[in-house]
């Protein structure tokens, strides 16, 4: 019996996969921390992953 496995998510093209990322702002708090931000990708929202594109199969006749 064959197995069906599903197949891998796509990648996304824009960020490679990296999509949420610490950026520093640059300088540090009177503890010792650095500042940073969260920056996610504008493409996949912060997933990695790239949306599948589905095709409907028209109405067979």
């Amino acid at each position: 019996m064959p197995e069906h496995a599903r197949p891998a998510p796509r990648i996304c093209p824009t960020c490679d996969g990296f999509a949420a990322v610490k950026v520093t702002r640059g300088g540090r708090d009177r503890h010792g921390h650095l500042h940073t931000i969260t920056a996610h990708c504008t493409d996949c929202h912060g997933t990695g992953h790239a949306r599948t594109a589905r095709t409907r199969e028209g109405a067979r006749v």
